[in-house]
């Protein structure tokens, strides 16, 4: 890990000012910042000299004291990380006339937070983050609140010039001893840490020949379990010579297309020239951004950019079109034994199937007869998501079931206990409607559901609180709306606060990836400067908008074009601004949704059933799209615009409030925000 400084508290008392700025500078170059400018050589020498006046009691001379600390891969850095016994101080200097600022409260718990969840020999510990003004402030009393959870981060302790000592010692009266065995100070700087990747990262990482152990933190430990398990269900199958469907299930956000992924691109499978496979999605978006970002990093390596493109397809295709190219009276076979099936509840149905491509068949039916055309063995591994079905002849997980039973070929199914008999994260779909038929060969294996997120690990029942709210179900919402300290989400009215959150938290991490996204349905928010129209985002390559950096005018970061739920869903952003629309209001007395669409020059209700269901999985993907921020901005509405009724939207701002959503404004003041103090919300 890079760093500026790391020695124990008596030896940096003992090393002059110059040399500790000439080690900070070396340390930060080596992170790829070209120069050091003087208000930064300033505010270092002002902290040196804090940290000798306020560490000179010889009773922290064994400390260890490591400055500049790099948090891989994030380009932030902590002032300083204070290691002793078995407690990590993590200190941030602030100064100006508001140094405990919202932002600078949430830039000091969230490195405590990354250390504690991506740093191997931090796990377990107590970390305690401390903000400290460096400019004359009066000196305040804060008392140590320990997370009652055990081990972790305590709530952030503020501090100043003036007592940063001896609120060190206190904290380490009051909490050392907590942990096992004191921490070793060298394995600690020499640390693995390994932070979450979002879809597109691990993709990028996977192709280049890591496995999900090599780039999962510690709450993705059952990823590489499923993983092991379907390695073994295809060997056995090349072995047996048979056929294999296996169905693995998993809540919003758990790493399915992670594990579909790496299957395909597995190096057990590459130690056999006769087992290869490639991964399929219906999801347009989804596969075009994999590819191109894969393209892309090739192509930075030096590769032929034709050479690459059609390598990686080989590989990442889209399913529909992979059909197309088999299709039924062809009799060409695959290349590819191994077939794996991204949001396979999303197949199409036979009516689909009839008007896209003209024939009578559903699409999970016809793939597996593509498959049975293989004269050995093959092995389908369909991913399934619960309430992700948004589009019509979307035929969910039964249609699977169905076609199984009908095959002249016999398939083992192997599937979690969620795919046969249900469960909260398939919103009530199961393989087989009634009982499971005799002459198929069911195994039911655990190991394939998963069911710990990785996407937004700190909210590890975001997706029961998005299903408890879209079933109205407000008290319950409530009572499971995570800690805001730890998964921020919050709720405006005002689309200004919302783009100025979201700038501000690409402000303290400039590696996160923010954008704005929005249902499909809404036509209208055109009055709020977000064009919405189907014409629009067929035009318009959301390639650029997930993958081009914050300078780039394509890009998500403008946060002038928001993303629809067929855009975003399977992909994510770090901080997201989710835009609630007029297609899924309460209704009146609040028992229910109001469900509509947006037709020619006005709303239209939705009276079918099918049709109300895809309504509420576009919200369901929606608010599931964040892997470390949401903001919710609900609009005010305009009296005088029938097609944007304002007591439709405040019922619906009522509804987040009653489900726990914290108003944004009472959270984050106006200097947080870069407002001014007298803006209106």
């Amino acid at each position: 890990m890079g760093h500026g400084f790391a020695s124990t508290v008596g030896s940096f008392n003992d090393t002059d000012e110059d040399t500790l700025i000439g080690g900070l500078t070396q340390g930060v170059f080596g992170t790829g910042i070209a120069e050091i400018n003087r208000d930064q050589d300033k505010a270092w020498r002002d902290e040196i000299r804090l940290l000798k006046n306020q560490l000179s009691r010889p009773a922290f001379d064994n400390w260890f004291i490591i400055l500049e600390y790099e948090i891989p891969r994030r380009s932030r850095r902590p002032d300083v990380v204070l290691l002793v016994n078995d407690l990590i101080f993590v200190v941030e200097f602030k100064g100006g006339s508001s140094p405990w600022n919202s932002t600078s409260r949430w830039q000091s718990t969230s490195y405590a937070l990354d250390l504690r969840d991506f740093h191997a020999e931090s796990y377990g510990r107590t970390i305690v983050p401390i903000l400290c003004a460096t400019n004359p402030v009066e000196d305040l009393h804060f008392d140590i609140l320990p997370n009652q959870g055990g081990p972790g981060v305590v709530d952030l302790i503020r501090a100043t010039g003036n007592n940063l000592g001896t609120t060190l010692m206190s904290c380490l009266g009051q909490l050392s001893g907590k942990s096992r065995n004191p921490l070793d100070y060298q394995a600690w700087l020499n640390s693995s840490y390994r932070p979450t990747l979002s879809i597109i990262e691990a993709a990028l990482r996977i192709y280049e020949g890591n496995d999900v152990r090599e780039i999962s933190h510690r709450h993705a430990h059952n990823l590489d379990q499923t993983t092991d398990m379907l390695i073994r269900e295809i060997e056995d199958a090349r072995r047996k010579k048979h056929r294999v469907v296996c169905f693995v299930t998993g809540i919003p956000g758990a790493g399915k297309t992670l594990t579909g992924l790496e299957v395909v691109h597995d190096s057990r499978l590459r130690q056999h020239a006769v087992m290869s496979g490639i991964f399929l999605s219906g999801n347009r978006p989804l596969v075009n951004v994999i590819q191109a970002a894969l393209v892309r990093k090739r192509m930075d390596l030096g590769h032929n950019k034709q050479e690459i493109e059609r390598e990686i397809k080989t590989h990442i295709q889209n399913v529909h079109q992979f059909i197309r190219d088999h299709e039924k009276g062809s009799g060409i076979k695959p290349f590819e034994n191994i077939v794996v099936f991204d949001e396979a509840q999303r197949a199409w149905d036979s009516l689909q199937m009839k008007r896209k491509q003209e024939v009578e068949e559903s699409e999970a039916a016809l793939l597996l007869g593509v498959m049975e055309r293989l004269p050995d063995w093959a092995v389908v591994i369909a991913l399934v998501g619960g309430g992700q079905e948004i589009y019509q002849g979307e035929a969910g997980l039964g249609e699977w079931g169905m076609a199984i039973a009908s095959r002249p070929m016999p398939w083992k199914v192997v599937a979690s206990p969620e795919a046969l008999h249900g469960g909260n994260s398939l919103t009530g779909q199961r393989l087989f409607s009634r009982e499971i038929p005799s002459e198929v060969t069911v195994v039911e294996e655990p190991i394939a559901h998963l069911d710990v997120v990785v996407r937004n690990h700190r909210a590890q029942r975001w997706a029961e609180w998005a299903n408890e709210l879209l079933s109205l179900r407000l008290e319950r919402a409530r009572e499971i709306f995570p800690e805001t300290r730890e998964f921020p989400c919050f709720l405006t009215r005002n689309l200004e606060h919302a783009r100025a959150w979201l700038r501000m938290n690409h402000g303290l991490d400039p590696d996160q990836r923010t954008g704005l996204i929005a249902t499909s349905e809404d036509q209208r928010f055109r009055a709020h400067g977000i064009e919405r129209s189907s014409g629009f985002r067929r035009g318009y390559r959301f390639e650029n908008w997930f993958l081009d950096p914050a300078t780039d005018t394509r890009s998500s970061y403008l946060l002038e074009v928001a993303a629809s739920e067929f855009e975003c869903q399977g992909l994510e952003l770090d901080c997201v601004g989710m835009c609630w629309g007029g297609d899924l209001t309460p209704s009146g007395d609040y028992s229910t949704w109001d469900y509509r669409k947006f037709r020619g020059a006005g709303w239209q209700n939705v009276r079918k059933e099918d049709e109300r269901a895809y309504t509420v999985n576009r919200y369901r993907v929606l608010l599931t799209r964040a892997r470390n921020g949401l903001v919710i901005w609900v609009p005010e509405g305009d009296s005088k615009d029938p097609t944007r009724d304002p007591e439709r939207f405040d019922r619906v701002y009522s509804v987040l409030l009653q489900a726990g959503v914290p108003v944004l404004e009472e959270n984050f003041d106006a200097e947080s925000l870069q407002l001014e103090p007298s803006s209106s919300v």
